[in-house]
């Protein structure tokens, strides 16, 4: 099978290592293991558990506590409803395995993590991409999605929040997508794992695996949750989704590590503290973003409602490429390049890291536009 390259994960494996204030990166600033289990309330009790484990496969499904603590994310779904997977770039990959034929028609909502297209086209569909546009904040045309799809739609798939942008699709517009997707019998599929970091309220956004019967969720412990070390996601949807996609998954994965089963059962107990401290990060820093911005003529950009994204729009020639290299280069600032989206003319920055890590990158980013 032939696959386009991904455009973002090779920017980030030729880049990150070699920058001084990451602003590429997309996880709330990571927990270290001494913050999580103080948090957890875990740290007189964790080495036992640890020391008492016999480092077998586990359970392969994921352990009967973790899938409980997940199935708390839902308000309608049980621990049985639940697949655990290797992060959410395994679970997304599951899922397209799992429902996706050559000639199937599938409708990707764009700009997107590339896996939402790249996949079904390397499977022989036709993938039909639904343009997301600055004037209309990021959010979905309803209409030109009724006309995109048909009959023969197998999936209909976005990320909410939004990867790259942070716009935040809330429960009318789902309850369209899921009408529109209903009509012909299709599925859908909410890559999830930015939720829980709105700007505007402390809830989590309702969920399209809660709403439709054919809604597929897929999630993780990496952006939200600030564990990406924890290299854990997981599918919840429909029986017949989770059935399909164990099969391949007993191709590729088998199970999750043991430990990083226990950490992210800790951690999704404490959900809500781990969420506060995520808004709370989020909240601040784009508050220092947007100054920002506000300051600086050549750029602009549609104000992020959710996530730790969004793209920012710059106003001189030179291809994002180009500007993000010698960014890298001459002031050690990474961001990532609009055209790994296919929005030339853009850049994606991530402002969820250590706030002094984004004001830092930021001042070095503003020394740089002046010098161009």
């Amino acid at each position: 099978m032939k696959i386009t390259p991904f455009a973002v994960e090779q920017w980030m494996n030729e880049f990150e290592t070699q920058c001084r204030h990451n602003l590429g990166e997309t996880c709330v600033a990571s927990l270290t293991v001494n913050e999580l289990l103080t948090l957890a309330g875990e740290r007189d009790t964790f080495l036992d558990q640890v020391l008492a484990l016999k480092l077998t496969y586990g359970e392969i499904k994921g352990s009967d506590r973790l899938r409980a603590a997940v199935a708390g994310l839902f308000q309608t779904r049980r621990a049985d409803e639940i697949l655990i997977t290797h992060g959410a770039i395994g679970a997304n990959s599951l899922v397209y395995h799992a429902l996706v034929s050559a000639g199937d028609e599938v409708v990707s909502v764009v700009p997107t993590y590339q896996q939402h297209y790249s996949i079904p086209d390397s499977l022989g569909a036709e993938v039909r991409r639904l343009p997301l546009r600055e004037e209309n904040r990021y959010l979905p045309d309803l209409e030109e999605l009724r006309k995109l799809v048909t009959p023969n739609t197998r999936l209909i798939a976005f990320t909410n929040p939004n990867n790259p942008t942070g716009s935040l699709m809330e429960a009318a517009c789902l309850k369209e997508i899921i009408a529109i997707a209903d009509r012909v019998g299709a599925y859908v599929l909410a890559d999830e794992v930015y939720r829980g970091t709105a700007q505007e309220h402390d809830v989590l956004t309702p969920s399209v695996t809660d709403l439709y019967p054919r809604g597929i969720s897929v999630g993780s412990m990496s952006k939200a949750f600030s564990l990406a070390g924890v290299r854990l996601g997981w599918i919840c949807g429909p029986a017949e989704v989770l059935s399909a996609a164990e099969i391949h998954r007993d191709y590729n994965t088998i199970s999750v590590g043991m430990i990083d089963d226990l950490l992210a059962s800790m951690a999704l107990e404490h959900q809500d503290k781990i969420l506060t401290r995520s808004r709370r990060i989020v909240r601040q820093n784009l508050q220092a973003l947007d100054r920002w911005v506000q300051a600086e003529h050549a750029i602009s950009y549609v104000k992020p409602r959710a996530g730790t994204v969004t793209l920012l729009k710059y106003d001189f020639e030179m291809p994002s490429r180009e500007l993000c290299v010698r960014l890298v280069r001459e002031a050690g600032v990474l961001f990532t390049p609009g055209s790994a989206f296919e929005r030339e003319g853009t850049v994606r920055i991530g402002y969820a890291n250590t706030l002094d890590v984004v004001e830092a990158g930021l001042r070095e980013t503003s020394h740089f536009l002046r010098a161009l």
